[in-house]
């Protein structure tokens, strides 16, 4: 064998059996740095365009505004403090304004969550921490919301942060959250329909607490301006409301019950029908101290806006909806047929 047929079959010398090398790790991108400009209400599309030009944001304020005045935005670009990235497409950014979205991150507040589990999802996305969060949903903190002024300032926001989608910025604080969440409650609760609701003799704080029972019961939106009249012909009767969620409303301010059942214990006991506690509507008549959770608009205005039947009671069936009586002897059959 010749010294080049033993090299081309055994290698080159000191490589036999020599596992190749790794290629080094690539390290994870570094998201771009975001850029802040600020959209003043009623500032018209050059002055937008040449701010983004200017920030970097986009290369070219004419191709902004070509692409606005083609899709039809003129008018239509929405005030707001955007949180956006360098050399971003300039259509993208067109329909971030669009639709005011200040920000790719967002979170979701759940119709019928409490203020616990807005914080929980707000600490697993990793925004803002449940205790910054519980701590700075009280009334106190916030001034500019007429509704929030009879409120003690530690009364807790529950049922004042209306569901829906929320953006925020990197740098947002616990109150800056919370203050779009107010914001929305105020544009959705108009004051016209605040002045509805009294002429019901509703404060907008017992509408909010009934409309908090109403979207944790009602599982059927038909049904919702049913249970809105059953509960206030209770109220107007001196009858307690024996609402369940009010009671696992209570029963989930121990920790222990919490951990083991949640926030919304499913099946009820006798010995928590009896807790000891305002919120136990079993117990204790009228309307609980406040909302036990976040109704949708749907819910208020169930509430402002009940059916005109003559129904006292309702028990739930089976598929989730409900079956409702006039009369005591009628609601022992319902239960009786739908819960033996």
């Amino acid at each position: 064998m010749t010294a080049a047929t033993a090299w081309t079959i055994l290698g080159s010398p000191g490589l036999v059996d020599e596992v190749p090398a790794k290629p080094a790790p690539t390290p994870p991108a570094v998201p771009p740095k975001p850029v802040s400009v600020t959209v003043e209400q009623g500032q018209g599309v050059i002055e937008i365009g040449d701010a983004l030009e200017e920030a970097g944001v986009i290369s070219s304020a004419i191709q902004f505004r070509v692409l606005v005045a083609l899709l039809g935005y003129d008018r239509m670009l929405q005030a707001g403090d955007y949180e956006l990235e360098p050399d971003m497409p300039a259509l993208k950014v067109v329909y971030r304004m669009r639709r005011g979205i200040i920000s790719p991150n967002f979170v979701t507040v759940v119709e019928g969550w409490r203020l616990e589990q807005i914080a929980d999802a707000l600490d697993e996305q990793g925004i803002i921490s449940r205790e910054d969060f519980l701590d700075a949903a009280v009334a106190g903190n916030f001034d500019g919301f007429d509704f929030l002024d009879r409120l003690g300032p530690q009364t807790p926001l529950e049922g004042y942060l209306l569901p829906a989608t929320y953006f925020y910025r990197r740098d947002d604080k616990a109150e800056d959250v919370i203050r779009q969440m107010l914001e929305a409650m105020d544009r959705s609760f108009t004051p016209e329909l605040r002045r509805e609701a009294l002429d019901a003799g509703l404060t907008m704080h017992g509408a909010l607490t009934l409309a908090s029972i109403i979207e944790r019961e009602a599982q059927v939106a038909e049904e919702r301006p049913i249970m809105a009249q059953v509960f206030l012909k209770r109220l107007r009767l001196g009858r307690p409301l024996e609402a369940d969620p009010t009671v696992q409303y209570a029963v989930a301010e121990d920790a222990a019950s919490v951990e083991e059942f949640g926030y919304w214990k499913p099946e009820l006991t006798t010995e928590d029908l009896a807790v000891n506690s305002p919120y136990n509507t079993y117990r204790y008549g009228g309307l609980p101290p406040g909302p036990i959770a976040a109704p949708r608009m749907d819910s208020i205005l169930a509430v402002i806006h009940p059916a005109q039947t003559n129904y006292l009671f309702f028990v739930a069936k089976p598929d989730g909806s409900h079956a409702f009586a006039e009369t005591f002897e009628e609601h022992e059959q319902n239960i009786e047929e739908f819960q033996p």
